[in-house]
This record gives structure tokens, C-alpha cells and sequence, in this order.
């Protein structure tokens, strides 16, 4: 019973969040360290986005016209492995994808058309665990990230920088994780608090544009002044994950979490581009989500849950490559333990999106209404025990 609800918990993982604020897409849990005995396992899920609006018209020169979906589906590949190091240390290691971004818009809508941005992380976390205590332990480790990324703005909202592009090529850079947890294994009962530091990385980039003429009708002709290499500091942000499970009755578990996410650590502020514009390419706000399940043992061999998951909205006026704003999410999974030692999990998520309206300028103004969004997304986790 113990076995299949400790799983249980874990599986709200597997389905993988639809959609989360900013640039998440995982919520880099420690918990695998929390298994019994030695321990692997791989994820893979998939996840479906569909975000669409309306442009808004610049009367008389441009109408109001739909934007098809922006966001492309994603993948989540995951894999870990947890080793017992005596009685009171344990070992892990995880690979999984934090941060990304896919959004394209339409090269056909006159306001935002040919804008894209494309992101993407892969980290490995290797993590120790020391148990203090039966009730008590502390766990710590370090995350190695590789990230890469480009961005275009095109479209009567970018104004004369339309046609800018920037790529920002691979780098790597190291961040930390550090976090305790009480138990008390007779209820299932455990609180982990855990801490994700910010990862900076040092990316060579490279931008180019349309000429810009630094002088309006004066006598300076324009320049290529977004044009050329550099390096840009970019973070990937901080983020803390208070997880709690307890039972509550016979075979039934009560689970939750509140993650906190900085998502204004992330800036892409490439140098020509702010020397013209004055500002940077990105500008997100912080996340708290919040998250409450049930599971429940229904035999020796099958467990299900059920979990919803809250993102308030934050200012209407977003970025143009994060078109959302909040969402609440719904996932319902299973657990089937083939064997004492092998377990195949699975789930779905689907996510309502916030609404929101992308901005560009400064002051900000709004581009665009994006309304009634969703997201589906679908996993599988097979686990081992050896």
C-alpha cells in the first residue's frame, strides 16, 4: 500500500503540467530521492497547446485579423536513478528538460505575422541525501544545463526594428539545489521544501535587422545598427517547491504542492538591440501555482489519482513570445504495478488557459486578445526497482 501511494504522488508528475507560466515546463522535483531502495525510471509525455487570438485594428491602415495557433507541440523526455548509499545517504541522478519556448505566429497577420522564438534546456541534477533522522533529512546537490534559443519580431507592432532576429547559441552553466524534508512514514506523511537556483548562462549571439536611421529626417543616413556579434547573460530563474503527501484514510493519499517561480530572472537583452529599442527582448512575471490531488490504492495492482493544479493571472499585458496568463489544470493518472519491482504509470493533463493581450512598445501597448485557450498534455512512466 505504502509502495503504490509513494508512487502515486509522483505520478501527477508523469502527465506533465499542459502549460505553465513564463518558460516552465517541469517543476524539477527532488522527490525521486524519497523512493525506496534503489530505484530507476523513464518519462516521456507529450503535451499540445493550442493559443490563438485576435490582432487588434489599426484603423484606417490595419484591420482586425485571427491568429491561428502560435504554440507548437513539445516534448518531454525525463529519466532518473536513485541509489541507496547505506542506511542513512542516498544518491541521485536525473536528466529532463526545464525551460523551453515554441511559438510561431502566422507570417500572413500584419500586426505580429513571422514573430517566433524557439528555446530550449536539458539538464542533468545530481543530488545527495542525508537522513538525519528517521523523521528529518537534508538533501543538496548541483544541475548542469545546456540552453540555446532565437527570436524574430516581425509585424507592424515591432515598428522599424520589424525583421529583427537574433540567435543565441548554446552555452552551458551550473546552478544548485538544496532542500530538507520531515516524514513520518507510519501516515505517509512527508513535507519537502526545495530550492532551485537561478542558472546564468554566458550565450554568444549573434543579431541582425533592418537598417535604422538614428536621426529620423536628419542628415545621418540609416545604419545597420542591430547588426552584430556579442554575448548575452541570460538566466534561467529560480524557483522553490514546498511538496506535501499524507494519508488520510485507508489506501487514500492526500498530495499538494505550492511552486514559486521567478520568472522575471529571465531576461534576453541583447546589446544592439537595447542600445535601439532601450529595452529587452523579454519581460515575464513571477508564478506561485498551487496543486492538490487524491490518490487512492483500488487493488495489489492498480492505483488512480487525481489532482488540480491553480496559476493565478498576473498583468493582461504579456509578452508577445508568452501569449498566456495563468491556468488551471486538471490530471487524472494510474498506476499499475506489474510486479514487485517494475510499476507503469500514466497520465492526462488539460490546462485552461488564461487570457491575455500581447503588447509591444513603450508605454506598452496592447497588439492583441488571446481568449478561451487550452492545452492538453499526455505521459508514461515506466519505474524499476532493483
Amino acid at each position: 500500500m505504502k509502495r503504490i501511494l509513494f508512487g502515486a504522488s509522483a505520478l501527477a508528475m508523469c502527465a506533465g503540467l499542459a502549460q505553465a507560466g513564463g518558460i516552465e515546463r517541469t517543476t524539477q522535483s527532488a522527490l525521486v530521492l524519497y523512493e525506496k531502495g534503489n530505484h530507476a525510471e523513464l518519462s516521456f509525455g507529450s503535451v499540445t497547446p493550442s493559443v490563438s487570438g485576435t490582432s487588434r485594428a489599426v484603423p484606417p491602415v490595419l484591420p482586425a485579423v485571427g491568429i491561428g495557433n502560435v504554440a507548437d507541440d513539445y516534448t518531454l523526455p525525463s529519466a532518473a536513478i536513485k541509489l541507496d548509499m547505506g542506511e542513512k545517504m542516498a544518491f541521485a541522478l536525473i536528466f529532463d528538460k526545464p525551460w523551453g519556448a515554441d511559438v510561431a505566429y502566422d507570417p500572413t497577420n500584419p500586426m505580429l505575422g513571422g514573430t517566433m522564438a524557439t528555446a530550449s534546456t536539458s539538464a542533468i541534477t545530481a543530488l545527495l541525501k542525508y537522513q538525519v533522522n528517521p523523521s528529518f533529512s537534508v538533501f543538496g546537490g548541483f544541475r548542469h544545463q545546456k540552453a540555446e534559443g532565437d527570436i524574430t519580431l516581425t509585424g507592424a507592432a515591432y515598428g522599424a526594428v520589424s525583421g529583427y532576429k537574433v540567435t543565441l547559441d548554446q552555452a552551458s552553466a551550473t546552478g544548485y539545489v538544496v532542500g530538507a524534508a520531515y516524514e513520518k512514514p507510519e501516515i505517509a506523511l512527508r513535507v519537502a521544501l526545495t530550492y532551485n537556483s537561478a542558472i546564468e548562462h554566458s550565450m554568444a549571439t549573434t543579431e541582425s535587422g533592418p537598417l535604422v536611421d538614428p536621426d529620423g529626417a536628419g542628415p545621418i543616413p540609416a545604419l545597420p545598427l542591430l547588426n552584430g556579434t556579442s554575448t548575452t547573460k541570460v538566466k534561467t530563474p529560480e524557483s522553490w517547491n514546498l511538496e506535501f503527501q499524507s494519508g488520510v484514510a485507508a489506501n487514500t493519499l492526500v498530495f499538494g504542492s505550492i511552486r514559486r517561480v521567478k520568472h522575471s530572472q529571465f531576461r534576453v537583452d541583447p546589446t544592439n538591440f537595447v542600445t535601439v529599442t532601450g529595452g529587452g527582448l523579454i519581460d515575464l512575471d513571477d508564478t506561485t501555482t498551487y496543486k492538490l490531488g487524491v490518490g487512492r490504492r483500488f487493488n495489489e495492482k492498480f492505483s488512480g489519482l487525481v489532482s488540480v493544479s491553480y496559476e493565478a493571472a498576473g498583468n493582461d499585458l504579456v509578452s508577445p513570445l508568452a501569449p498566456t496568463n495563468g491556468n488551471t489544470t486538471l490530471t487524472i493518472g494510474g498506476a499499475y504495478s506489474i510486479n514487485e519491482n517494475v510499476t507503469l504509470s500514466g497520465g492526462v493533463s488539460y490546462a485552461w488557459l488564461g487570457d491575455a493581450k500581447p503588447e509591444t512598445g513603450t508605454p506598452d501597448v496592447a497588439r492583441a486578445d488571446f481568449t478561451d485557450n487550452h492545452a492538453l498534455g499526455v505521459g508514461m512512466k515506466i519505474a524499476f526497482k532493483f
